[in-house]
């Protein structure tokens, strides 16, 4: 590697390597991306000592940064999250290859036969932070999809990820494809991703997969086209024909299971019939796992719950903290989510068929639920072995991005000597 000081020039190394290698793998034979999927799955599995250990150092570095519980978590590695991350690229590894799927075609009176195909974008930016496995995830759906990629992991994960990008690229060798199809900046200085976001002869898109801070920046500042959620404000409604036993097992695992991701939920709402019964169980089991509830001015009457304010609304905590309020009705619930949601993922608890059809048709959230906890908001969960982000947006990508919704299309147009009159 170039002098990592001169950033400019180490940022257009990396950019004009990864163009030649998106060349390369675009049309890579589906069995060597496979190959070299697994071969970094085995890496993993048997690198999974010296990953701890590079871990390590980023939990004291993260620690020491003053990071909060919920993040810590999100930067843990431990064996079981290893194996995990392995079990997604072999996950991965296993879906149908996207390049080159005729997604339609037809035939035109004027004898052309036309059809719609899948095409790698070209080269994928990602920049993300505290999470070590989007080097793995992000790395794996990119080479599936038969894109290169430019990995920026945040200052936390410095360490991790350098150990997890070594086990990708030893999977690129074992399978006679290019080392610069998974790039790592391989420096904190965050002049690289500024550098990231105006590579438009190097880049095809950026994907940022952060907190609010991260993204905001991104969409700001990025003249290369961006997929992006800027913030996970997930919403619970709980309707007056929900099952008391399923709401309460829904909410806690919706809210406690993993604080600190992008699906945890950050605000509920409760109908104001079941405020008395299903509400207070619900508030009250939050409270005693030490959920910091913050209530509107009814809900705050119930012991352990804290007022909430106007900044409550709309909040994503990342924390073992939650907004709770009560509402009127369906309607209500609705109307409240327009104004607050950030169309990541919203929830309905109910029996009633009428009023999920309501819900489901009257938001537009990229992710809609109905009595499942919001936790499930992920690739993997959805099928995709994994995911790179979830887009909020509506242009391309949306909801969770996996290999398919990593790819682009073309025409090809075919004719036997045909020409127009």
């Amino acid at each position: 590697m170039k002098d990592l000081t001169d950033i400019p020039a180490m940022m257009q190394d990396i950019g004009a390597r990864a163009k030649l290698a998106a060349a390369e793998l675009a049309f890579a034979p589906a069995e060597a991306k496979q190959l070299a999927l697994e071969a970094a799955a085995d890496a993993i599995v048997a690198q999974t000592a010296q990953i701890i250990e590079a871990n390590k150092q980023d939990m004291a570095f993260g620690r020491d940064k003053g990071l909060s519980d919920a993040m810590l978590d999100r930067l843990m590695l431990d064996e079981a999250r290893i194996k995990s991350m392995a079990d997604g690229l072999r996950a991965v590894a296993a879906q149908k290859d996207p390049v080159g799927e005729v997604i339609s075609e037809w035939d035109r009176p004027s004898g052309l036969h036309i059809s719609r195909v899948r095409t790698p974008l070209g080269v994928v930016g990602v920049i993300y932070e505290s999470r070590p496995n989007v080097t793995a995830d992000a790395g794996a759906l990119c080479l599936k999809a038969g894109n290169a990629v430019i990995l920026r992991g945040g200052s936390e994960s410095f360490h991790s990820a350098s150990a997890i990008h070594a086990c990708l690229v030893e999977g690129l060798k074992k399978a006679g494809l290019p080392e610069d199809a998974i790039q790592r900046i391989p420096t904190r200085d965050r002049a690289a991703v500024q550098e990231m976001l105006k590579a438009v002869d190097y880049i095809d898109v950026i994907v940022p997969r952060g907190g609010k801070g991260l993204v905001g920046l991104v969409q700001r500042e990025a003249r290369v086209p961006v997929f992006a959620h800027l913030e996970g404000i997930v919403h619970i409604y709980i309707d007056k024909e929900a099952d008391p036993v399923k709401a309460l097992k829904v909410v806690m695992n919706a809210k406690t299971r993993r604080t600190g991701i992008c699906g945890a939920a950050e605000c509920l709402l409760i109908h104001r019939d079941v405020v008395d019964t299903i509400g207070q169980g619900v508030i009250k089991a939050l409270v005693d796992a030490g959920v910091e509830v913050r209530a509107d001015e009814k809900l705050s009457a119930i012991p352990g719950t804290a007022k909430a304010t106007e900044a409550d609304w709309g909040c994503e905590y990342l924390d073992s903290i939650i907004a709770a309020k009560v509402v009127d009705d369906v309607d209500g619930a609705i109307a409240h989510i327009r104004h607050y949601s950030s169309s990541h993922t919203d929830c309905i608890l109910t029996e009633d068929d009428t009023a999920a059809a309501r819900f489901f048709q009257r938001l537009d959230s990229a992710i809609l639920m109905r009595n499942a906890s919001t936790q499930f908001a992920d690739g993997g969960e959805f099928g995709m072995g994994a995911e790179i982000g979830i887009a909020t947006g509506k242009m391309h990508a949306r909801g969770p991005v996996g290999a398919e919704q990593l790819t682009s299309f073309k025409y090809l147009v075919v004719g036997d000597g045909t020409v127009r009159a």
